[in-house]
C-alpha cells in the first residue's frame, strides 16, 4: 500500500508552550488509522494542521506527496474532514443539500448518486434533513465529504451522540469504505472499544509526543509482557515460581499461570522449568483490550477530549 498521509518531524507551540514535539507518522492507502491520546495530548492540534487550519512551526505534512503548506490547494483536493456533527439546511432534502455542496466543490451531479449508494441513504435521500436521526445525519455528512472523491478522510470524534446501533453502523461503513473503496480514514475518538474493532493501525500520542504506533493486534497482545503458561505438574511449577519469581506471577488457576516476563526471558524460564522436570504444554501471549494497552502505555489519564 502506498503512503497517503505523512507527517515528518512536526513541531508546534503556542507562545512558550510546546504542544507537539517531533511528530512523525505515516498513514497508508485504504487503512483505518486511529489517533489516540488523553486530554491535551495534541490530537486536535495535529488534525487542524493536517487540514491546513493551523500553521506548522517546523517539519512537514504531505497528502499524496503534496506539502500542505507549500501546495495547499493540491493537497486539499485529496483530503476531506468531519470535525463536528454535520450541520446542513434542515428544510431541504438530503439530496438538495448534497447538490448545493456538489456545485460548490465542482463535483459532477452523477457523483451524488454514487456517494448516496456508498453510505446507504438511497431510501431516505429525498426526505428533509431535519427528519433524519443523528446516525443518518452522520451518513449524509460522510456522503458530503466524499463528493469530491478524496483519498483521505479526517474524522474527529465522529460517533459522538450515536447510540450503540448507530456506532456499529458507522464503524462498519468506514471499514467498508477503507477496505473496498481504498479510502484512507484518519480517526480520533475516545471510545477505545470501538477503535479496537474499527482500526487497522493505532497511534498513541501523549504530552505532544508519539508514544507508540502499531497494529491493533500488536498493541493488544502482550503489551505488558503478560504470558499464559500451562505446566505439568502444576503444583510443582507453582512452587518453583513462588520460590524464585513470585513477583512475576499475575494470576494462578487450576489450568494455567499468568506471568509478567520480558520476551527475552522466555527461553531462560523454559529451560529452568525443564531442568526441574516441569513440562510446558502451553504458552501464549495474553491479549488485552486496547483500553488496557492505552492505560499502560500512557500511565492512565482521561482520553476524552
Amino acid at each position: 500500500m502506498s503512503d497517503v498521509l505523512v507527517l515528518e518531524n512536526v513541531y508546534k507551540s503556542f507562545g512558550s508552550r510546546n504542544i507537539l514535539s517531533d511528530i512523525s507518522l505515516t498513514v497508508k492507502e485504504g487503512e483505518v488509522f486511529g489517533f489516540l491520546g488523553p486530554n491535551g495530548a495534541g490530537k486536535t492540534t495535529t488534525i487542524k494542521m493536517i487540514l491546513g487550519l493551523l500553521s506548522i512551526d517546523s517539519g512537514r505534512i504531505s497528502v499524496l506527496g503534496y506539502d500542505v503548506e507549500e501546495r495547499f490547494e493540491d493537497a486539499m483536493k485529496h483530503i476531506s474532514g468531519i470535525v463536528e456533527n454535520p450541520d446542513m439546511y434542515g428544510h431541504l432534502s438530503g439530496y438538495d443539500n448534497l447538490l448545493i455542496h456538489a456545485r460548490a466543490c465542482g463535483a459532477p451531479k452523477e457523483r451524488i448518486d454514487e456517494v448516496v449508494q456508498m453510505v446507504g441513504m438511497q431510501m431516505r435521500i429525498m426526505d428533509k434533513f431535519k427528519s433524519y436521526s443523528l446516525g443518518m445525519k452522520q451518513r449524509l455528512g460522510l456522503a458530503q465529504a466524499l463528493l469530491h472523491n478524496p483519498k483521505v478522510m479526517i474524522l474527529d470524534e465522529p460517533t459522538n451522540g450515536l447510540d450503540p446501533a448507530g456506532i456499529k453502523e458507522f464503524r462498519d461503513l468506514l471499514k467498508y469504505l477503507a477496505h473496498t473503496q481504498g479510502l484512507t480514514v484518519f480517526i480520533s475518538s475516545h471510545i477505545l472499544q470501538e477503535m479496537q474493532q474499527m482500526c487497522d493501525t493505532v497511534c498513541i500520542i501523549n504530552g505532544g509526543h508519539i508514544i507508540r504506533t502499531g497494529s491493533v493486534q500488536e498493541l493488544t497482545k502482550s503489551a505488558s509482557g503478560l504470558y499464559r503458561y500451562r505446566f505439568r505438574p502444576m503444583d510443582k511449577a507453582v512452587a518453583l515460581l513462588q520460590e524464585n519469581a513470585a513477583d512475576r506471577i499475575a494470576g494462578i488457576t487450576e489450568d494455567y499461570i499468568d506471568l509478567r516476563i520480558r520476551e527475552e526471558e522466555i527461553d531462560m524460564l523454559n529451560r529452568r522449568m525443564m531442568e526441574n522436570d516441569v513440562a510446558i504444554y502451553g504458552l501464549s501471549p495474553v491479549e488485552i483490550s486496547l483500553e488496557q494497552s492505552f492505560i499502560e502505555i500512557t500511565g492512565g489519564g482521561n482520553i476524552i477530549g
